[in-house]
């Protein structure tokens, strides 16, 4: 059985105080939320066979149908959740503005969303105000107390144990799951796919502040503070927030908030198991936008683990998995079918870390210019489509 959190202490000498982060009200409008599915993952320990296979069938339904899941009763507590939002709201609240320019990230040249992005668009250098600040930590940053804010310096041990846990048990956990959805050994995914160097592997934890979006942000956005996309990892890890900005796109080709869920993780599956599934996983596009109106007024603080497969792999279908074996590979939709179309040219298709650092490195608000965005209509409906390395993404506009 898995053990629970177990963080080091909040009040050890040299410790400033924190003050703590109280979440703010939930909507209280009547929304079309959308339904997902609850996932107890303590249930994997269950010594009934009967309870697992239970779990697992639950997951498969839930991954083939939304591609997100509620996670719930992984080992972190509430109160132990709480004083993680508390030290990201110290980060937004005393991080210096030295330390902002020093730690400025640069995604353009490096591929990824290392430091601090400040409320000015996804570029280096300054762009239209989009609202949304964040720091994000990759290895680098836990190899280096020189790339970590100052302001964070105290706090260094208990963000190092948290994103340790919610790596090395909680994923390891959820993709052994995912494994037996696949029919395959329960370390499959961990062995073969997930990258496991230091606290975040190859991946990145984000500390983020969305601001309320004043009038003409709204307007020149049309109400989105993210654009609709896939992650393009293993699994992301999402803590689930009273103001509700984040949303996804249906089958029904609808978007829908999602709701609160207190102390849960939202978890959505990125491209990579899309590919190694064989389609059966599906990476669902999802957005960020303005709230609703009842909570438009309010700062959405934001915690989130990106998860990340190793960067050198070339993605393929696990053929050895029965299920695919029995149900064959699904090719109706997104990064799976694409690649498939490489392959079958006989065009090796990009590694890991080409196709995440080329998507990171064309990022943009909405508040942007997209010089490579193609408007295309299907069924009736407006979608974005873009090219990367010979792999058109399809995204709803």
């Amino acid at each position: 059985m898995a053990e629970p959190f177990n963080p080091p202490a909040a009040d050890l000498p040299g410790k400033p105080f924190v003050e703590k982060w109280v979440p703010p009200p939930t909507s209280k409008l009547d929304i079309d939320w959308a339904k997902l599915r609850t996932i107890e993952l303590s249930l994997l320990d269950s010594p009934d066979p009967k309870v697992v296979q239970q779990l697992v069938d639950t997951c498969r339904e839930a991954i083939r149908v939304d591609g997100f899941i509620f996670l719930t009763d992984y080992g972190v507590s509430y109160d132990q959740l709480n004083r993680q939002f508390s030290i990201a709201q110290y980060l937004h609240r005393y991080m210096s503005e030295e330390d902002k320019e020093r730690l400025h990230w640069n995604p353009d040249e490096t591929g990824t969303f290392a430091g601090w992005k400040p409320r000015f668009g996804w570029r280096r250098d300054k762009g239209a105000p989009d609202g949304i600040e964040h720091f994000n930590y990759y290895a680098p940053q836990f190899e280096s107390m020189d790339r970590v804010p100052t302001c964070m310096h105290p706090f260094w041990d208990e963000i190092v144990a948290f994103c340790n846990y919610l790596t090395y048990s909680v994923n390891r956990r959820l993709l052994k799951l995912l494994s037996k959805v696949l029919e395959l050994p329960d370390d499959f995914l961990w062995d073969r796919v997930q990258s496991k160097q230091g606290p975040v592997g190859q991946g990145y934890f984000r500390q983020a502040l969305y601001y309320p979006a004043d009038d003409d942000l709204s307007r020149r956005a049309g109400g989105t503070r993210m654009n609709g996309h896939c992650d393009y990892g293993t699994t992301t890890m999402l803590f689930s927030v009273p103001i509700s900005s984040l949303q996804i796109w249906g089958r029904d080709e609808k978007w829908r908030y999602v709701p609160y869920t207190p102390g849960a993780l939202v978890i959505n599956i990125g491209e990579t198991l899309e590919l190694v599934s064989g389609g059966h996983f599906r990476a669902t596009r999802h957005r960020v936008v303005d709230p609703p109106e009842d909570q438009r007024n309010e700062e959405r603080l934001s915690l989130v683990l990106f998860q990340a497969s190793e960067g050198d792999l070339r993605m393929e279908p696990a053929y050895e998995s029965p299920l695919l074996q029995r149900e064959g590979c699904i090719d109706s939709q997104g990064a799976y079918r694409e690649f498939k179309r490489l392959r079958d040219k006989g065009v090796p298709v990009p590694t890991n870390r080409q196709w995440r650092e080329i998507q990171i490195a064309d990022s943009h608000h909405p508040t942007d210019a997209a010089p490579n965005d193609t408007i295309v209509i299907i069924n009736g409906a407006k979608h974005i489509q873009r090219e990367y390395l010979g792999v058109k993404i399809l995204l709803p506009a």
